[in-house]
């Protein structure tokens, strides 16, 4: 009874914040689920009917999901709003790292005055700033520009991006293109955080002094998840060959390297091993500023490994529940909003269970180097995030499995040789490039890899676009093939 409890709770919450998300209602109708889980209650408690106690969980639980996300709506500013299409100057703080892009700088600012006039809360706005503006996270800043309402685009093949819904999943309702900054002060920022963005980007020049570029940026992206030095067209081949996950520092690529940890310390206790790579984990995050994307990707990175490791699926599985439970009732904008959410679950859970169904299955590729692992790892996951990619961008990578196989192995050593480099390269910038070599040689590889799998011909194909409707049947029929696949008896348990 306990583990259908907490499934039915954590699927009503879920469903209840995605609901509330989509259709506008108000407390009036959050009560009235509310009243009804409470008098089914009375009753279930009388007849003590398992059926009435789920259905009064999943009730509480779906109006709780609905109040979170109609609680944590993000208003507008009405002293904002009135100066929209007007050039005005905005006074406020840079509440996280930069976003260095090609032509230009993002800057997410959280406004707190307008015209000399104090603003409360915490509204931001996406300040886009000329190429080789310095700014830090925590400056103090006085920008000028056009103030605008982000609007959604056209991504082709019919489909439409929410920029709106996904900037306000950051607090951002506003933006401002070609702006004049000015910083004001500096040093603002929680010293945590502020620390490690500096590490950070300590860490990136020692790579630049080691190795030269593209390959300095590839080696910034697969070790912090920075990427801006790899340029829009090897971003866009990475993407092509099913390689991303690569450079964003995903969970799957900390899988990857904790994985190969774990491995290495083979003769050591259980619990030594996975202390190893949960500090691991955390120094992934750590390095990266602490940033969102990244510290997800470590614990769903943690999440999976842990189910790996001690073979307890089923606790794998309400782990990876309860995070990303917890990562909605934070922030509830994530789940419909951020596709960086919504990939990172589904490829956790794409590896805790269909993965192993593949393993069984590749019996005809050689353990060695750990291929047959990242053989299954990477079908799991692809299988497991497919649906939704081609929802999203209707992309279909077809030699997405060659790549990451040829690609994959190398990787836990191109990180470490790539860290290797960056230390040297900070302490001995001339002679870097000597000791930088392997690490080049590694990374120059799996560029190799990627430039030749998007020369191929049909690396991708283009799916039209389609309804959620088949989104949902195609998730609920991989559903059902992992449960009759896996085992009634094992399903049972979790």
């Amino acid at each position: 009874m306990a583990p259908r409890l907490f499934w039915v709770g954590i699927i009503a919450f879920i469903l209840g914040v995605f609901v509330r998300t989509l259709v506008p209602f108000g407390w009036a109708t959050i009560g009235f689920f509310t009243c009804a889980a409470i008098i089914s209650g009375v009753f279930s408690v009388r007849h003590k009917e398992r059926a009435r106690i789920l259905f009064v969980v999943f009730l509480l639980m779906l109006s709780l999901g609905a109040a979170r996300m109609h609680i944590g709506i993000i208003e507008s500013e009405p002293a904002l709003d009135a100066h929209v299409e007007e050039k005005v100057i905005l006074e406020g703080i840079v509440q996280d790292e930069p976003d260095v892009r090609e032509n230009n700088v993002r800057i997410p600012l959280r406004v707190t005055a307008i015209a000399s006039t104090t603003i409360e809360g915490d509204i931001a706005v996406l300040v886009v700033a000329p190429l080789h503006t310095e700014v830090e996270y925590g400056d103090s800043l006085r920008v000028e520009g056009e103030l605008a309402l982000p609007e959604a685009f056209e991504t082709g093949e019919g489909r439409v991006f929410d920029y709106p819904g996904f900037l306000a999943k950051d607090r951002i309702l506003y933006q401002m293109s070609f702006a004049q900054v000015a910083r004001l002060e500096s040093g603002g920022g929680f010293f945590l955080k502020t620390w490690a963005i500096w590490l950070k980007q300590k860490y990136l020049e020692g790579l630049a002094n080691a190795l030269k570029e593209p390959q300095a940026g590839l080696a910034g992206g697969i070790t912090v998840g920075d990427k801006r030095g790899l340029g829009t067209q090897l971003s866009d081949t990475f993407r092509i060959v099913g390689l991303t996950h690569i450079v964003v520092l995903s969970g799957y690529n900390i899988m990857v390297v904790v994985d190969a940890l774990l491995r290495w310390l083979v003769r050591f206790p259980q619990a030594v091993r996975l202390s190893v790579a949960g500090f691991v984990a955390f120094f992934f995050a750590a390095i990266t500023g602490f940033a969102s994307a990244s510290t997800r990707a470590a614990a769903m990175a943690m999440i999976a490994i842990t189910g790996k490791a001690t073979g307890r699926t089923y606790l794998a599985s309400r782990a990876l529940a309860l995070v990303a439970a917890g990562m909605i009732l934070w922030n509830p904008y994530v789940l419909v909003f951020d596709p960086g959410f919504q990939l990172s679950v589904l490829a956790t859970a794409g590896l805790i269970f269909v993965s192993p169904l593949f393993e069984s299955r590749l019996a005809f590729i050689p353990e060695r180097f750990g291929l047959r692992e990242i053989a299954g790892a990477t079908l799991g996951t692809q299988v497991a995030v497919l649906p939704l990619l081609l929802y999203q961008n209707g992309m279909l990578t077809l030699y997405s499995l060659p790549a990451n196989l040829l690609a994959l192995v190398v990787i836990p050593w191109a990180m470490l040789l790539s860290a290797i480099a960056a230390i040297i390269g900070l302490f001995m910038g001339i002679v870097a490039p000597i000791f930088g070599l392997p690490a080049y040689a590694l990374l120059s590889y799996v560029i190799y890899v990627a430039k030749g799998f998007a020369a191929l011909p049909f690396s991708t194909l283009s799916i039209p676009a389609f309804s959620m409707l088949w989104l949902v049947l195609a998730y609920a029929a991989l559903s059902i093939v992992v449960y009759m696949k896996s085992g009634r008896g094992e399903s049972s348990a979790a």
